[in-house]
């Protein structure tokens, strides 16, 4: 086997607002493993949170392909990765997870299966996805409701944790009223103390929200715990949430766990946290940060499994160069072609971002965007980055934030 890779630079439609930071792009490390003339592909992105750089990103990929080299056949090299036996098993779960979804990618392809049935599912999953709607004004949030709704998504995720909590139930109340069917989820990212949560969560009930993401600060599971006994809505666990031993800790003591790839190490550990908790009462959510559909793939393979599916990374970018889940219009979805399902988008493809709320075109992406008819992973066009390269006109730091 050999592997290539490729930082690309993925631009927000608009910048995403949460309690800790402002996001307006990411880069992506696009990882390729290829053996026999078939190509399975994974998706790694920066995040300030995780302390994950587009450099370090791209010498761990770069390190965890030289490792992948060693093996015969993708098989043998994913059999080593669940049983830990490869070096990148033990570095950041984010790369990881690009290694398990590369694999698996190839693995499927070479059999001809779709990824959900090599992870033990029979038919297609299909979800509805959560939209995400960042803090901001309540009147802007009600009118991309009120967008949203008519465009099918029947669950959206309201970002919370402003200075002044009365701006947070202004928007959520506006939220309400704009998209009256829709579920409403809320998540403060970490930002109330204890004594916060208890005084706020019964009024953001009142107002028709229905579960709560991670309100405390990540760091006190106990705390997380306590709150969830007495919460009037259910408490779901994020960033308290991370492994296999803070599953097993929070199993039956908080409503939820919500599971990110690149926080758990891929669809191989999603599963061993799937299997903690079941049968203990604890549920879960399907999270994601902002990626492209290539990095969400694996995840929407795992949705049949989920009681919450928050997989909108890819409908949040300006220009989305894969394609293959869908979610544009409020559901995501695998398919039954081998491997991932996913393709790197042609110039007459539009991006779902594109016509969900009338982000610019693919015609209108922005100088060092990748163009949808770049060649495949692996023969880079001659404008693309090298791997571990700046990317011109990146934000600073502090706008990679993890969404």
């Amino acid at each position: 086997m050999k592997a290539s890779q490729q930082t690309v630079r993925l631009r927000l439609a608009e910048p995403l607002r949460i309690s800790r930071s402002t996001m307006a792009a990411r880069d992506a490390v696009w990882l390729a493993v290829e053996h026999e003339a078939r190509i399975g592909h994974g998706e790694a992105v920066t995040s300030t949170y995780y302390g994950l750089d587009a450099q370090t990103l791209g010498r761990l990929c770069a390190e965890a392909g030289r490792e992948l080299a060693r093996f015969a056949e993708p098989e043998s090299a994913l059999d080593a990765l669940r049983s830990g036996g490869l070096r990148c098993a033990q570095g950041p779960p984010a790369v990881t997870a690009a290694v398990d979804s590369a694999l698996l990618d190839l693995v499927g392809k070479r059999a001809l299966r779709p990824v959900h049935q090599l992870l033990g599912a029979t038919e297609p999953p299909r979800a509805a996805t959560a939209r995400t709607l960042g803090i901001g004004a309540p009147a802007e949030a009600a009118r991309t409701a009120a967008r949203l709704a008519a465009a099918g998504f029947t669950t959206l995720k309201i970002k919370a944790g402003s200075a002044d909590p009365a701006d947070d139930l202004d928007r959520v109340a506006a939220v309400q009223v704009a998209a009256p069917g829709a579920e409403l989820l809320l998540d403060p990212n970490g930002a109330w103390s204890l004594a916060q949560a208890r005084a706020l969560l019964p009024r953001f009930a009142a107002l028709g929200v229905t579960a709560v993401e991670q309100p405390l600060a990540p760091g006190d599971p106990e705390a997380l715990a306590r709150l969830a006994a007495t919460s009037p809505l259910p408490v779901i666990a994020d960033e308290d949430a991370v492994g296999l031993a803070d599953a097993r800790r929070l199993a039956g003591r908080v409503h939820g766990i919500n599971v990110k790839l690149a926080k758990c190490g891929g669809p191989s550990a999603a599963l061993r946290l799937a299997e903690a908790v079941e049968g203990s009462g604890t549920a879960l959510m399907l999270g994601c940060l902002t990626a492209s559909s290539l990095g969400l793939a694996p995840a929407v393979h795992l949705a049949g499994r989920a009681r919450w599916t928050d997989l909108d990374g890819h409908l949040l970018l300006a220009h989305d160069p894969w394609t293959g889940i869908g979610g544009e219009h409020g559901v995501v979805a695998a398919s039954r072609l081998p491997g991932l399902g996913v393709r790197r988008r042609t110039p007459g493809d539009p991006s779902p971002g594109d016509r969900a709320l009338g982000n610019p075109s693919p015609g209108n992406r922005a100088p060092g965007d990748p163009s949808p008819g770049d060649r495949a992973l692996g023969d880079p066009s001659p404008g693309d980055p090298s791997p571990g390269d700046p990317t011109p006109g990146s934000p600073p730091p502090e706008n990679r934030a993890a969404a």
